[in-house]
């Protein structure tokens, strides 16, 4: 079992930035392949960004790529996800989530996840 708890998120002014936490239990988090989605009001929770075990592959949705850097520290059993250059229409609940050790993943699809986060509301104005 993995619990995870998001933290970070807030109020920001376009153009400005933020860092998003992700704390996981339990001793497989090095195992873990993890993600960040997002959900808008009224729309579908959608892929933001993914990490593999290593860390050494990283996935983001194309609304996001360039501005948003996912990153890990097995050490601390943390996900972080650096965004920058906010937009208005990243305004969203950002949720961590964490596959576990099944072979195969597909990054961007949300039913390839196994544990989510609470999630942490993020709002960026114009």
């Amino acid at each position: 079992q993995v619990q995870l708890v998001e933290s970070g998120g807030g109020l920001v002014q376009a153009g400005g930035s933020l860092r998003l936490s992700c704390a996981a239990s339990g001793r497989t988090f090095s195992s873990n392949r993890m993600g960040w989605f997002r959900q808008a009001p009224g729309k579908e929770r959608e892929f933001a960004a993914a990490i593999n075990r290593s860390g050494g592959s990283t996935y983001y949705a194309a609304s996001v790529k360039g501005r948003f850097t996912i990153s890990r520290d097995d050490a601390k059993n943390t996900v972080y996800l650096q965004m920058n250059s906010l937009k208005p229409e990243d305004t969203a609940v950002y949720y961590c989530a964490a596959r576990g050790t099944r072979v195969g993943w597909v990054p961007q699809s949300i039913d390839e996840y196994d544990y989510w986060g609470q999630g942490t509301q993020v709002t960026v104005s114009s």
